[in-house]
């Protein structure tokens, strides 16, 4: 849990904050016990607060436009405060999509997103975020703090639940599990059933979720190169899966499916969930499963893979002093990897420590760090958790080795630090913010100079290079180098300004970094790409990946997402010519009054024929298809025909977002199937057909 620096709550934000202490302390207390008391008088919450309407002008994400909480009446509305740096923040998206897939139509969530970083105050920044993470639910870009400051709230992430009739009724900081929020709903939805208050009618979101993908990469987040086999190793982390290439960008094996999962077995089995670093070792890979809270083995010759630490599980404490074994322990969102004589060395993110395994995987172990969320300099390895007088770390996420040092980015604290791989000694910062008597977390920027004078902000990713640190300075879209031993940084490539450009070369939120053959080889996040630079001349190329194709999505539209559906039976068999081998379908979307078609989501389609049909088009032209359209124009459908004349039977699923008509940003998935008998003839017209409602 992060706690930004406090701001005074008055009026309606000082109620809310005892209210909600009173709250969740009570719950704690009921859930110690066992026994839920929390139904006084067959009233399921003992303190209630009116909410105030959301004020105007704010910005909305993932979704069709500003949602007001009078227009979400009927259901519970749970409001995540969060960031998209932080590491708390994203351990509770799982526990979030859980809660959404269990409670489906009567739980909205609404994610506020409250800035830390400067960076992270721009709506396209957080829409890049908004995809990367999965997130289903509708984003206020709360860049200004007015949410944050009327609900009183202080710390990363806070959750905040107002119930169908718009009161605040419970509230928690900190990274919350599914079951405590299962149960309060549980406990609380038959008393607002029993009085017709729930109003269960489907919501539909997640734009920036449903959008096509065109890119082979989708958010690649670290990049491996080994200078001996001249082979690039890319976590496309948005696919779940490694991309195996030549340093001239030709594919020559993936790793994984691409389904979400934690699956061991072949190549083509084997599923990750958001892999980040990779350090190699003879034909051995080892991958962070980032989100999957393990270490992966991957056998390169074998081609399988394994898990050899971790349970899938995420650890919510800092790690144990003593050894462990590997498989039996929990880990916490490991980030990046590094190997050092017999050992594998850990970012452990979530625990913001440093660990490492023994490559004959038999023991686990604490290497540096005490577990406090911080930048503070000290000996390495503390005697117990949160020990003070030890060194701190702050979401560790890149790793370079010289040898005698391990080199980490330490990100929420925008420096870069120093740790002896003897195990003896101090941590040391090399540049940034360890030497600041207070807001260390706080302090960021860009700037050059000194160890102490530079300022980065976020940065990722680190690559060793004769003697030089280069720094993956993530949020502000650029390469700096710094020497390790003064700590003397200057920008090397990038910026200012994000963007996708060679010439001049502009990033977007690189992540990952490595070092071969003269060049450095960028992760380039945001753009999903692979960029080249060139370590004497600064010359920035974008790889082309030869032979290699995206990862197919699943289905965003899910059953108990669809609000209204309509099946249309065409009793008349519709005759058409096709000379030149092409049907085209004119489809007239069924939209009810008050309602109107959103353009900037996506419109999925599914074209199937009748199994009983004759076989008349080519089965490359059926399937399923998504688009954006203009709201003011059909939707066509081509099919190329496998034969030149016959009947078939066509099958034809839209599903489409609707919006509420005016400025409301309330969003409804609707889907209409039309079944229609089709008779292709060379003496009939030759004119597209059109389908509608009527």
């Amino acid at each position: 849990m992060k706690h930004a620096s406090p701001l005074a709550p008055r009026g309606l934000a000082l109620r809310l904050r005892w209210v909600l202490r009173f709250l969740t302390c009570g719950l704690l207390i009921i859930l110690l016990v066992g026994e839920c008391k929390l139904m006084a008088q067959g009233v399921p919450f003992r303190q209630r607060v009116r909410v105030p309407p959301l004020p105007s002008g704010l910005e909305w994400l993932n979704t069709g436009g500003p949602i007001s909480l009078e227009s979400l009446r009927g259901k519970f509305v749970l409001l995540d405060f969060w960031t998209y740096c932080c590491i708390n923040c994203m351990h509770i998206l799982p526990e979030l999509e859980k809660l959404e897939r269990a409670y489906p139509r009567e739980l909205v969530v609404i994610g506020v997103h409250t800035a830390k970083f400067d960076a992270e105050r721009e709506a396209e920044r957080i829409a890049e975020a908004i995809r990367r993470y999965g997130i289903r639910h509708p984003v206020v870009n709360d860049k200004d703090r007015i949410l944050w400051n009327i609900f009183g709230v202080n710390a990363w992430p806070t959750l905040i639940l107002i119930d169908p009739e718009g009161y605040v009724v419970w509230g928690t900081s900190g990274e919350t599990p599914f079951e405590v929020l299962d149960d309060i709903l549980r406990r609380a939805l038959p008393y607002y059933r029993q009085r017709g208050l729930v109003d269960e009618t489907p919501l539909a979101f997640a734009l920036e979720l449903r959008r096509p993908r065109e890119s082979p990469l989708y958010y690649p987040g670290k990049v491996l190169a080994d200078p001996s086999s001249e082979r690039l190793f890319i976590a496309d982390s948005g696919h779940n899966r490694i991309v195996v290439t030549n340093f001239a960008g030709k594919v020559l094996d993936v790793i994984g499916s691409g389904g979400r999962g934690l699956i061991d077995g072949p190549f083509a089995e084997a599923q990750f969930n958001d892999p980040q670093g990779m350090a190699l070792r003879g034909s051995i890979l080892y991958v962070a499963d980032t989100k999957n809270h393990a270490i992966r083995k991957v056998d390169l010759e074998s081609k399988t893979v394994i898990t050899i630490a971790g349970t899938g599980r995420q650890l919510q404490r800092p790690g144990p002093v003593r050894t462990s074994q590997p498989r039996a322990q929990r880990l916490a969102s490991p980030w990046d990897l590094c190997i050092h004589g017999e050992y594998l060395y850990i970012a452990m993110a979530g625990t913001h420590q440093i660990w490492r395994l023994s490559l004959n995987e038999d023991i686990l172990e604490l290497f540096a760090g005490n577990g406090r969320e911080d930048i503070v300099d000290g000996p390495v390895r503390p005697n117990r958790p949160f020990e003070l007088g030890y060194a701190s770390f702050a979401q560790p996420s890149g790793l370079a080795s010289d040898g005698t040092w391990l080199f980490v980015a330490d990100s929420e604290g925008s420096s870069i630090r120093a740790v002896p791989l003897s195990g003896r000694g101090e941590v040391r910062t090399v540049a940034g913010t360890a030497h600041l008597p207070y807001a260390r977390l706080f302090t960021f920027g860009d700037v050059d100079g000194s160890g102490r004078e530079a300022r980065f902000q976020h940065p990722l990713g680190l690559a060793l290079w004769e003697g030089t640190l280069f720094v993956a300075d993530t949020y502000n879209n650029k390469i700096r180098r710094v020497d390790p031993q003064t700590g003397m940084t200057q920008s090397f490539v990038g910026g200012p300004g994000r963007g996708f450009s060679d010439n001049p070369p502009l990033f977007f939120e690189p992540g990952g970094i490595s070092a071969a053959a003269g060049k450095l080889f960028v992760a380039d996040t945001n753009n999903h790409a692979i960029r080249v630079i060139d370590l004497q001349t600064r010359a920035v190329q974008t790889l082309e990946l030869v032979g290699l194709s995206p990862v197919e999505p699943a289905s965003y539209v899910e059953e108990n997402e669809v609000a209204n559906r309509r099946e249309i039976s065409l009793t008349q068999t519709i005759r058409r010519s096709a000379p030149e081998g092409t049907l085209t379908l004119q489809i007239d979307l069924p939209i009810r009054p008050g309602w109107k078609l959103n353009p900037q989501a996506p419109i999925s389609y599914l074209v199937e024929e009748q199994p009983s049909s004759q076989s008349l088009f080519d089965k490359a032209a059926v399937g399923r298809e998504r688009v954006i359209k203009d709201a003011k124009d059909p939707l066509e459908v081509k099919l190329a025909l496998s034969e030149g004349q016959g009947k078939s039977t066509v099958k034809i699923t839209v599903n489409y977002f609707v919006c509420t008509e005016g400025k409301e940003g309330l969003c409804r998935i609707e889907s209409a199937t039309w079944i229609a008998p089709i008779e292709i003839a060379p003496d009939a017209e030759a004119v597209p057909i059109t389908l509608a409602a009527e």
